[in-house]
């Protein structure tokens, strides 16, 4: 049985707009603040973070970013904090702006694949731009891997010093039109990634009630879990937990079920090669 403690991350508030639905989503600052720090309180050691403009668009700008990093990093001790770099932060180079604040980790898809309603463009030029950024500020990358091909490019940058191993994936399930849900191809990812770079870490992400599903996967398989308000409400409000905590807590209950722990600060920077806080 794999013991390895388990890095719980959380995806506070994702880039949708907050809806009337959902008053629960965090959206200002201070709001997320409080969201990730129950989360911590509840077991989470690494926050996914994305900020929004006064309109409630998304945005990549550091002035929004830097009192969000601030306030977490003195109310959660410790805790890894991850920018996204995703497409609805900004086009092109746009959505690396905020990497000059230098977040413990950033978000990095290492390839284009079809989401709900439109292309999720990543293209090499722009993916091998965020990697150096990431390097010359000592960011960590989360690969973003929604299918095989973003694992052998990932693998090939780490091999060109393009990123700083050990590598971390995210396995990604669910989103609609990109790879569904499915045990064999989750443990053919797993082993790929094994074979390709023996010391990588990975984490396992499903979208609505397959947060469940992929925290299950990874837990028995010796990975880590992926909960939160961004992959868990876009399914339907139904859904939609209380709050990011009650999320983190449900994956803290099914650790047990696995033998497992949730892992400290301190030991989720270890598994990582992160620097102590």
């Amino acid at each position: 049985m794999n013991t390895t403690p388990c890095i719980i991350t959380v995806a506070i508030t994702g880039s949708l707009p907050k809806k009337k639905d959902n008053p629960a989503v965090p959206i200002t600052v201070a709001e997320q603040i409080e969201s990730t720090h129950e989360a911590f309180e509840a077991g989470a050691t690494l926050v996914h973070l994305h900020v929004r403009n006064e309109d409630g668009s998304p945005s990549s700008d550091p002035a929004r970013f830097a009192p969000l990093l601030d306030g977490i990093r003195r109310h959660c001790p410790g805790m890894i904090t991850q920018v996204s770099t995703g497409g609805r932060s900004g086009s092109g180079r746009e959505r690396g702006a905020m990497l000059s604040l230098k977040p413990d980790m950033g978000s990095l898809a290492t390839g284009s694949c079809n989401f709900p309603t439109r292309v999720y463009d990543n293209p090499p030029d722009l993916v091998e731009w965020l990697a150096s950024e990431m390097l010359h500020h000592g960011i960590k990358p989360e690969v973003e891997a929604f299918d095989l091909s973003m694992i052998f490019q990932a693998a090939q940058l780490a091999r060109e010093g393009k990123i700083k191993g050990p590598l971390h994936v995210q396995f990604v399930m669910g989103v609609k039109n990109a790879m569904p849900v499915d045990r064999e191809v989750f443990e053919f990812y797993v082993k790929t990634l094994q074979r390709l770079a023996p010391d990588a870490t990975w984490t396992g992400a499903g979208i609505g009630r397959d947060q469940v599903t992929l925290a299950r996967w990874s837990l028995e398989l010796g990975g880590h879990c992926r909960t939160g308000f961004e992959d868990n409400v876009r399914l339907d409000r139904e859904t939609l937990a209380p709050s990011n905590a009650a999320l983190v807590r449900q994956v803290v209950d099914l650790c047990a079920d696995f033998g497992r722990r949730p892992a400290t600060p301190a030991e989720a920077r270890r598994l990582l090669g992160l620097p102590a806080a």
